[in-house]
C-alpha cells in the first residue's frame, strides 16, 4: 500500500473505525428485522425499525467511544482487547433494551429482534478486529518468507514475548517457524501460532525437516551446564545459533527485546555458571588502596572492573602501555564518574625505583600483581625479556609490598608454571617461588600468595582473537595439532575467583589452584567457533594444522607431581602445598640470573632457568 495512503488512514483512524462500527452494528440490526420479516408485516414496523436502529448504533456508539474502543492500536492487540470490546457490547445491548423499553411503550419491539441484534453485533464488531489482526499477521508471513527461518528453543515466557514482539514489527528478519520444549507438556501444542514440534533433541532432525538456517535459545535463565548441552546439540547442524538474554536487563536497558538478541558465545560451549562473590571478596576491596600492576590488559582490567565495582578507597591502575591503561580509565570514569576515587600511573614493574616512589606515596593496602610477558612463542625468542619483566617485575612488587607493609600481595600466575616447557612457564615458576620465599622470610606484615589458572577465552595472547580475525578474513583457521587440549574459563570468572582466592589466604606463601573444570580440544573450540558463525567446517572454512610451536604443550598441568591441593570453602578453588625451598640458595641464584638477564647472554640463561626450575623441560638450542 502506497505511503501517503497509509498515512492517511493513520490520521483519520478514529473515524475510519466509527465508520466501520456504525456499518457493521446498523447491518447486523436490519439483517435480524429482516429474518423476522416473514412472521410479521414490516409495513407495521417500518418507523418502528428505522426509529429503534437509529438507538441501537447510537448505544453502540456512545459506550465504544466511552470505553476507548477507538483509541486501541488493533495490531498490537491481546486477548484483553477482545474482552472489553465483548464487554462494551454487552453494555450497549443493555442500554439500549432499558432505552426502548421506556421510549417504545405502545409497540414493542420484537424479543428475538434484541437476542439476534445482540449477538450479530457483538460477533461482527470482533470479527472485524480479528480480520484485521489475521490480516496483519498473514502479511507478515508472507513477507517472512524472505526472512530468515527461525527455531526458538524453549516455548515460556521469554518465547511468547519474543514472538509478539515479531509479529508487531515486519520489518524484523527472522521468521519463527516453530520450537522446541524439554516439559513433555508442552509437546504438540503451540504459541501463539507457532507449534512446539519435539524436544532439544529434535533439533538435528527438526532444522532439516524445517529448512531453519538459525537457532534461537530464548531461555534466558538457563544454567551454564544446560546451555552448553544445547549448544553442543545445535553445533551439530549448520545453523547459526543465537542467544535471548535477561529479558528484565533488556528493559531495564531501554532496549526493544530483538535488538537483545546476540549470537551465541564460544565461552557458553564451557558450561560455567557465573561466580557470585563472596563476602570476604568484598571485604578484601572495600575502603582499601588497591594497586593493580598490568592494569590495562585483559585480566589487569578486569580486575579493575570488579575492584570498581565492589567500591575501594582508592584504585591505582600501573602499566607501562599507555593505550591499554587510557582505555580502562576511560571505561570506569563513564561508568562510575567521580563516585570511584582512581589514579593512572604509566610506569614499569622493572623500574625499582619507580616501584618503590608509587608505593611510599599510596601506601596500597593490597596489590594484585597482574604485569607480565604472556606471549609463549614471543618469549621463547626473547628469553631476557620475560626474565626481566616476569621474574624481576614481580621480585620489585613483592619486595616494596613487604616493605611499604601492604596487607596482601597477590601474583597472578598461570597452569604453564607447572612443569614448563616454556621459558614464559618457567619465569612464572620462579615468580611463585619468589613469592614463598619472601613469605617464608617476612615479618608476616604482608600476606603473599599466588592464583594459577589455565587459559582465559578472549585474553590477550589466547586463541579465540585470532580464531576470530582468521575467520573474519574468511579462512584459513590454524590451528597447532589436532589433539592439543587446554583448560579454559572466562576472564570475568577467572577473576572472580582470583579475588575470593586473595580474599581467603590466611597463610603467606599459599598457591591458590582454581577448578578449570574439563579441558576443551582447541579443534573442538575451532569447528564450534566456524558453526555457530553460520559456516560449514573444512568446506565453508578450512581447518589448518601447523604444528606445535616452540615450548608448546599438548596438555596443561594444574600442579607440580610431588604438590598436594586441599579444599576450601569454595568448590571452584584449591590451595597447594608450599614446597620446601632453600632460601638463600635461591636468592643467590636469583641475583646470577638477573645479571645474566641484564648481560643478554641467551645461552646462559636458559641453563640458569634449568637450574632454579628442574621441571623445566625445555631443549636447550643455539641462539
Amino acid at each position: 500500500m502506497p505511503k501517503h495512503i497509509n498515512n492517511l488512514i493513520s490520521r483519520f483512524r478514529r473515524v475510519i473505525l466509527f465508520l466501520i462500527d456504525f456499518t457493521v452494528v446498523c447491518g447486523a440490526y436490519l439483517f435480524t428485522w429482516m429474518l423476522i420479516s416473514g412472521r410479521a408485516s414490516m409495513d407495521d414496523y417500518l418507523s418502528l425499525m428505522i426509529a429503534s436502529c437509529f438507538l441501537f448504533v447510537s448505544c453502540y456508539s456512545i459506550v465504544f467511544y466511552a470505553t476507548g474502543m477507538y483509541d486501541s492500536l488493533w495490531r498490537y492487540a491481546e486477548i484483553v482487547e477482545f474482552f472489553r470490546c465483548a464487554a462494551s457490547s454487552v453494555i450497549a445491548v443493555v442500554a439500549f433494551v432499558g432505552i426502548t423499553l421506556l421510549i417504545f411503550k405502545e409497540r414493542r419491539i420484537p424479543r428475538s429482534v434484541y437476542a439476534l441484534s445482540a449477538a450479530f453485533a457483538s460477533s461482527l464488531t470482533l470479527y472485524t478486529r480479528l480480520t484485521y489482526r489475521m490480516y496483519r499477521n498473514t502479511k507478515i508471513s508472507l513477507l517472512g518468507q524472505k526472512r530468515r527461518r527461525v527455531m526458538l528453543v524453549g516455548a515460556g515466557d521469554a518465547a511468547s514475548t519474543l514472538i509478539h514482539e515479531l509479529n508487531k514489527n515486519p520489518a524484523q528478519e527472522m521468521n519463527v517457524i516453530c520450537a522446541v520444549d524439554d516439559d513433555k507438556n508442552k509437546q504438540g501444542r503451540s504459541i501463539i501460532g507457532v507449534e512446539i514440534l519435539g524436544t532439544t533433541d529434535d533439533i538435528p532432525s527438526l532444522v532439516t525437516q524445517c529448512r531453519i538456517d538459525t537457532i534461537l535459545i530464548a531461555i534466558p535463565t538457563l544454567d551454564g551446564k544446560n546451555r552448553k548441552r544445547i549448544i553442543d546439540i545445535c553445533s551439530k547442524t549448520s545453523c547459526n545459533i543465537k542467544t535471548l538474554p535477561d529479558i528484565v536487563k533488556i528493559i531495564a536497558d531501554g532496549k526493544d527485546l530483538a535488538s537483545g538478541i546476540t549470537d551465541v558465545k564460544v565461552e557458553d560451549l564451557l558450561g560455567r555458571d557465573p561466580v557470585v562473590l563472596a563476602d570476604e571478596a568484598t571485604k578484601l576491596i572495600k575502603d582499601k588502596v588497591v594497586f593493580v600492576t598490568g592494569g590495562g590488559g585483559s585480566i589487569g582490567s578486569e580486575l579493575c572492573r570488579q575492584i570498581a565495582h565492589i567500591g575501594p578507597k582508592l584504585l591505582v591502575i600501573i602499566d607501562i602501555y599507555e593505550n591499554s591503561a587510557y582505555a580502562i580509565q576511560q571505561e570506569l570514569k563513564r561508568k562510575y564518574h567521580d563516585s570511584l576515587n582512581m589514579d593512572v600511573r604509566i610506569a614499569s614493574v622493572r623500574d625499582t625505583k619507580k616501584m618503590d616512589m608509587l608505593f611510599a606515596e599510596f601506601r596500597p593496602n593490597v596489590v594484585f600483581h597482574a604485569a607480565a610477558h604472556k606471549h609463549v612463542p614471543l618469549m621463547e625468542d626473547a628469553p631476557e625479556e620475560a626474565v626481566k619483566n616476569n621474574v624481576f617485575g614481580t621480585y620489585n612488587c613483592a619486595l616494596c609490598a613487604e616493605k611499604y607493609s601492604a596487607e596482601k600481595f597477590v601474583l597472578i600466575s598461570t597452569d604453564k608454571a607447572v612443569n614448563p616447557t616454556n621459558v614464559m612457564g618457567a619465569t612464572k615458576r620462579i615468580c611463585e617461588m619468589i613469592v614463598q620465599n619472601i613469605a617464608q622470610n617476612s615479618d608476616g606484615n604482608t600476606t603473599f600468595v599466588a592464583v594459577r589458572f589455565g587459559n582465559v577465552l578472549g585474553s590477550n595472547g589466547s586463541v579465540l582473537p585470532l580464531f576470530k580475525d582468521q575467520l573474519a578474513e574468511g579462512g584459513p583457521i590454524t590451528v597447532t595439532d589436532p589433539e592439543i587440549v587446554r583448560y579454559f574459563m572466562t576472564i570475568p570468572e577467572a577473576v572472580s575467583l582470583v579475588l575470593e582466592a586473595g580474599a581467603m589466604g590466611e597463610k603467606s606463601g599459599e598457591i591458590f589452584v582454581l577448578d578449570m573444570g574439563n579441558p576443551v580440544k582447541i579443534l573442538t573450540l575451532a569447528e564450534n567457533l566456524i558453526k555457530m558463525s553460520g559456516f560449514v567446517p573444512y568446506k565453508d572454512i578450512q581447518i589448518v594444522f601447523t604444528g606445535l610451536r616452540p615450548g608448546e604443550k599438548l596438555y596443561e598441568e594444574l600442579l607440580q607431581d610431588e604438590e598436594s591441593v586441599r579444599k576450601t570453602d569454595n568448590s571452584k578453588i584449591f590451595i597447594g602445598s608450599p614446597l620446601k625451598m632453600d632460601a638463600d640458595r635461591f636468592f643467590t641464584d636469583l641475583l646470577e640470573l638477573k645479571a645474566i638477564a641484564y648481560e643478554n647472554d641467551r645461552e646462559r640463561l636458559m641453563r640458569k632457568l634449568k637450574v632454579m626450575v628442574p621441571t623445566f623441560n625445555h631443549e636447550i638450542v643455539e641462539y
